[in-house]
């Protein structure tokens, strides 16, 4: 074999090992690199706290802090539209529910995909919270993609969820939003 002949095989050897390579780099990185940084505000628009996503083997985590709340008890979900108009946040419109089920976790029809468990503000108006969900990704190519095309946004209501009532769990009026995109 002249040395042109073996630099080429050499070239193409090469070649595809690195795209190999670059295949599993990007496989491993799609399953674990999700995350994502939301900034929550208030009625009056105000930066009051960030909710860091981050994807899990065991699923979505969430650490929630915020600040400048009412003290108490307070519904918190994902809603399907990646948009946080205040003073009423309506324009995130209702829960995310990509899979057309009932609201609440006590409900035998539920749960939306967006239902998460309420959160707790202290008397001092903070909290500072870890959730973890297996019902939603951060991975843009599954149907419940938090990263669906427009976004989602996560939203804290007036009063608790009720866990049962439909479509909102009775939570009140939506005091807090933050786009996810």
């Amino acid at each position: 074999m002249n040395k042109r002949a073996l630099l080429a095989c050499f070239s193409a050897v090469a070649l595809s090992a690195g795209s190999l390579f670059a295949q599993s780099v990007t496989a491993d990185s799609k399953e674990t690199a999700g995350t994502a940084s939301v900034s929550i505000i208030n009625a009056q628009g105000e930066k009051i706290g960030t909710a860091g996503l981050k994807q899990e083997k065991d699923g979505v985590h969430i650490h929630l802090t915020a600040e400048k709340l009412p003290p108490g008890t307070h519904g918190f979900h994902f809603h399907m539209t990646g948009k946080c108009d205040p003073p009423k946040f309506e324009s995130a419109g209702s829960h995310f529910n990509p899979f057309n089920k009932e609201h609440g976790f006590h409900n035998p029809k539920g749960f939306h995909a967006g239902d998460l468990p309420n959160i707790e503000v202290g008397a001092d108006g903070k909290i500072n919270v870890d959730i973890k969900t297996e019902q939603v990704t951060l991975d843009k190519n599954k149907p419940n993609s938090l990263l669906k095309e427009g976004g989602t946004a996560i939203v804290i209501h007036e009063k608790a969820d009720d866990y049962v009532t439909d479509p909102s769990g009775n939570s009140g009026d939506r005091i807090a939003c933050g786009v996810i995109r």
